[in-house]
């Protein structure tokens, strides 16, 4: 689906990336953590063919479609543009496909809403549904749950996973925090300018280099998102079911 090999990014001399390399599989969700600064946006930007690597190679699949949410949309107060309008943007977009796709990631309450009036959840759910109605093969999510509550963001993970079994697509993420994407990826991507370790997730929250990066932060997180639940939440944080994990 996608691969980059000994992809380099160095502006001004100043290098972002170094011999980084990654692959991604058809049906494969692949995340990018690291720290701020790590170089995790330039990355995606130049899996998406957006920026040019000043070395090494990216080879995508011929035709490939690219489906992009990007961190967050800065929208003016004083902007009267509605949900309806602002999706009708996207190529091929109609009445029927956004509002089925804004049912599908749990918004279809705001196709009339002024994208200024969104909260930072509703917003973001805006941002995948443009995304999706781009029938991406690869779909390509920049720190998705940007402004959503914590209680909301697993939900979204999770509803993230289910948009990759129903479409069959392959997702490339970036997120600051392993334990919030830990059972919602197949292969995670420890970055810091070059890659400092990759695998499945358990093995990457155990690995040297990824303690060195995150230190008791971020053991300590996930200590707690692997404490059992008896419920989980929406988007919105609210409890919406009851269920219980076996040991």
């Amino acid at each position: 689906m996608l691969q980059l090999r000994d992809v380099g990014f160095a502006p001004d001399g100043r290098a972002v990336l170094d011999k980084v390399s990654l692959r991604i599989a058809p049906g494969q969700i692949v995340t990018v953590i690291g720290p701020n600064g790590a170089g995790k946006t330039t990355l995606i930007k130049i899996a998406m063919g957006l920026l040019l690597p000043h070395g090494g190679v990216v080879e995508r699949r011929a035709g490939l479609r690219i489906g992009y949410m990007p961190q967050r949309l800065q929208v003016e107060a004083t902007m009267p543009i509605q949900v309806e309008r602002f999706l009708r943007l996207t190529p091929h977009a109609n009445l029927a496909n956004l509002q089925a796709t804004l049912q599908e990631v749990g918004a279809a309450h705001v196709l009339r809403s002024r994208l200024s009036t969104l909260s930072g959840g509703e917003l973001q759910r805006v941002l995948l549904a443009r995304a999706l109605l781009l029938r991406p093969q690869l779909l390509v999510l920049d720190e998705p749950t940007q402004g959503v509550d914590l209680k909301g963001q697993a939900e979204l993970y999770r509803l993230i996973t289910q948009i990759r079994d129903r479409h069959h697509c392959s997702v490339l993420m970036v997120s600051h925090d392993l334990h919030l994407v830990m059972s919602s990826t197949d292969e995670v991507i420890c970055l810091n300018q070059h890659v400092c370790c990759h695998g499945r997730p358990e093995q990457v929250s155990s690995d040297p280099a990824y303690l060195e990066l995150f230190g008791r932060r971020g053991v300590e997180a996930m200590a707690v998102y692997m404490h059992h639940h008896n419920h989980h939440h929406d988007l919105a944080g609210d409890v919406v079911t009851e269920h219980r994990h076996e040991p």
